[in-house]
């Protein structure tokens, strides 16, 4: 799940970090592990949402049955009263760029861009992924956008390991996107995730001067998520207060995967094709 910066010091529904190393959490083994469950609920969750979205659907239904399996594995919905969040899966369509809110008038079309955004809660820490899916048959610029927005992520996590700079990340994500003719949405950011759904740091898409360089280390658990467009990387929000869409209706698509920082490289804990 996506969110401004300034959220991340916010007030949640779930425990605080009660054990920080210089304000960014560092996971014990037995915290890793619990970390996998909680991934692996939402890699479920999501692998089964590509597979049984259809045209006629609504959001709506994917909300209920998001919550419905996250239940089921015994955690909750991370997202569910989130700072007043209403659903269990943000789902954001075509030029709705994240945080979009799941409503029974909202139905799924043959070509449509669909973001599905979910977390899920275990025994006290969170897992966090986003895929992207197309809906049908898409245009062949929306299938470009989709698959250089799963490139991009990819190309992002390939430089994690301990020793590593978060800025290596985010110059990777930058160049691979900007190459591909598209633009990167810089209001917001990927970020830590544990105890909390948001911690320190966050995670750029892109390089900045904006935060410190973080220099990454073995049992760190971040949340990275870059965030493209075919159009202008502008985005505003609805009179709902959560939907952001692009200011020139252009597409958008999002990927998102909790990563575990390891002395080696990195271990994706919400990788699908796991589960």
């Amino acid at each position: 799940m996506n969110i401004f910066s300034s959220l991340l010091s916010g007030k949640t529904e779930q425990p605080q970090v009660t054990k920080q190393r210089r304000g960014i959490e560092i996971k014990s083994e037995r915290e890793i592990e619990i970390m996998r469950q909680a991934a692996k609920i939402v890699a479920t969750v999501l692998k089964e949402i590509s597979q049984m979205v259809q045209p006629g659907m609504t959001t709506a239904d994917l909300d209920a049955y998001a919550e419905k399996r996250i239940r089921s594995m015994g955690a909750t919905p991370s997202f569910k009263g989130y700072h007043g969040f209403t659903g269990s899966i943000c789902s954001s369509i075509n030029n709705e760029v994240v945080h979009g809110i799941p409503n029974p008038k909202k139905v799924i079309r043959a070509g449509d861009v669909l973001k599905v955004d979910t977390g899920a809660y275990y025994q006290g820490f969170h897992g966090d992924s986003c895929i992207t899916i197309a809906v049908v048959e898409v245009t062949p610029e929306a299938a470009k956008l989709i698959r250089v927005a799963e490139e991009a992520l990819y190309k992002g996590i390939e430089q994690v390991k301990a020793g590593a700079y978060l800025l290596d990340l985010a110059g990777a994500i930058e160049d691979h996107v900007k190459s591909n003719g598209f633009s990167i949405v810089e209001e917001f950011t990927g970020h830590g995730v544990g105890r909390n759904l948001h911690e320190e740091p966050s995670v750029f898409n892109f390089r900045t001067r904006e935060m410190p360089n973080v220099k990454l280390r073995s049992g760190m658990t971040l949340a990275i998520e870059p965030i493209l467009n075919a159009g202008s990387k502008y985005t505003r929000t609805l009179a709902d207060k959560w939907t952001a869409v692009t200011v020139d209706n252009a597409l958008s698509a999002q990927f998102e995967h909790t990563v575990l920082v390891t002395d080696s490289g990195y271990e994706i804990l919400t990788d699908r094709s796991k589960v």
